[in-house]
């Protein structure tokens, strides 16, 4: 069993001169699990899109459309940690190509259902393949060295983008399909692009199970549960969680809720509204090699602080309301003041750095578990990505019961600011206490009031 090192004290750099060489076929590893978990994150995210035309054909309410949405992020996220544990032992081939074959069935399954139960029970299935993310993290921590895990980890990781996919191809497939019928079985409009993913997936699976090494890596082979569970127990680990909730789980809420909120307070059309949610997805997915570049080279934790930075002064501007101060003078008259509105243009801005933020926070958040988890990557990085998930998960019925007590839209980002100052304080005070134990003298002397008294340096 490893320990992991004080939080306070980065671990140590591999140089030029002992670092391990590269292992042959790691590129290709992250190429076909990236192209994988792009595919499976289109699947996981399809129904954000095809809410109006399968509300409109199954005559669903709101409410029990959320329960589809819910259902494939709630089983998308749960299995994240076994599946960690797994891909360890047994290694990335052979999990990654079970869930692109796993995710294909219920994907082909869902344009065949004609009731609200049986849409509601294959989105659960479709869900499955959301728990990708957790086994190209650990397959692709096995093959590349310290100094690249942070890019490697963030090249994968880029596979968030998938959520846009269906976002733009839908509507216009939906459009060009539908009344068609195609080989007797398969009907156009919404239902064809289930069935074009499951093809899609079954594809992938033969690339991945032929493309990648067949010797593959497997760090937790032959290790004890008991033992790959121990790092579960400290507090950094579930801190780590927290941040992911906040960069992770609010993203995939936003990628979910952002269609509605352009449309209800901006009387855009469902085209528009996914053509801007994309704005959102792109720089939160494809930004997050550059956030594992910068996390390989200043540090993880820097790069939280302006991940957190950025989140806060985005968030803090969109969460306030349109509206104006009314003052009622002694004699009964009213002035306004303070008259306050925000635009659609600045807006999609804001949402737009907040993805960048997202982006490249999600790489720096997964850069510290190789680091001080090396050996149980699968364990801390399935645990930590099943609560980020869980957290796209819960914040949806947040915004909601948010903006149902308050009356605001924009109360959804008053949500996420409160998320994120409590990630924020909790890092910084963890590491003045840390630097405080580990300098203890230090703290000594920024509180002695003489030394202002005698003019030593402060």
């Amino acid at each position: 069993m490893t320990t992991s090192p004080p939080d306070s004290t980065r671990p140590p750099v591999e140089t030029t001169a002992t670092a391990p060489a590269q292992a042959p076929g790691a590129h290709r590893v992250m190429w076909m699990s990236t192209i994988g978990f792009t595919a499976m994150f289109a699947v996981w995210m399809m129904f954000g899109i095809l809410q109006k035309p399968i509300r409109t054909e199954l005559n669903l309410t709101e409410a029990q459309y959320s329960w589809i949405l819910a259902a494939a992020i709630l089983n998308g996220s749960m299995w994240r940690l076994p599946a960690g544990i797994i891909t360890d032992r047994i290694g990335g081939r052979k999990v990654m190509t079970f869930l692109l074959l796993a995710s294909a069935v219920p994907a082909f399954l869902v344009s065949q259902a004609q009731s609200y139960a049986m849409l509601l029970f294959l989105a659960f299935l479709v869900g499955f393949a959301g728990n990708s993310f957790t086994v190209g993290t650990a397959w692709n921590s096995a093959w590349f060295t310290r100094n690249r895990q942070g890019f490697a980890l963030g090249v994968f990781g880029a596979g968030n983008v998938g959520a846009s996919v269906t976002k733009l191809i839908g509507p216009a497939f939906i459009a060009a399909t539908t009344g068609a019928t195609y080989f007797g079985i398969v009907q156009g409009g919404w239902r064809l692009i289930p069935v074009l993913y499951a093809f899609l997936l079954i594809a992938l699976a033969l690339a991945t199970w032929f493309v990648v090494p067949h010797q593959d890596r497997t760090p937790g082979h032959g290790k004890p549960l008991r033992e790959m569970l121990v790092p579960l127990r400290e507090a950094r680990v579930w801190r780590f969680s927290l941040y992911y909730v906040a960069v992770f789980g609010a993203y995939v809420a936003l990628s979910s809720t952002l269609p509605g909120y352009y449309a209800d307070n901006f009387g855009v059309d469902l085209a528009a509204a996914g053509l801007l949610t994309a704005t959102f997805i792109f720089p939160a997915s494809l930004l997050r090699p550059v956030g594992g570049w910068m996390s390989d080279r200043w540090g993880a934790r820097r790069i939280m602080y302006l991940t957190f930075g950025l989140m806060l002064v985005s968030t803090g501007i969109l969460m306030m309301p349109n509206g104006h101060i009314v003052i009622a003078h002694a004699d009964g008259s009213q002035t306004q003041h303070l008259g306050y509105s925000i635009g659609l243009v600045p807006v999609v801005i804001l949402i737009f750095i907040l993805g960048c933020a997202m982006g490249i926070g999600k790489a720096a958040v997964y850069k510290h578990i190789p680091e001080y988890y090396p050996d149980n990557v699968g364990s801390v990085g399935g645990l930590v990505g099943m609560l980020g998930g869980l957290g796209g998960f819960f914040l949806p019925p947040m915004f909601a019961y948010s903006k149902a007590w308050s009356g605001f839209p924009t109360s959804t980002f008053f949500v996420l600011f409160i998320l994120v100052a409590i990630c924020a304080v909790w890092m910084h005070v963890t590491i003045l206490r840390m630097h405080e134990k580990q300098s203890p003298e230090m703290a000594r002397d920024i509180d002695d009031s003489t030394l202002y008294t005698t003019g030593a340096p402060a």
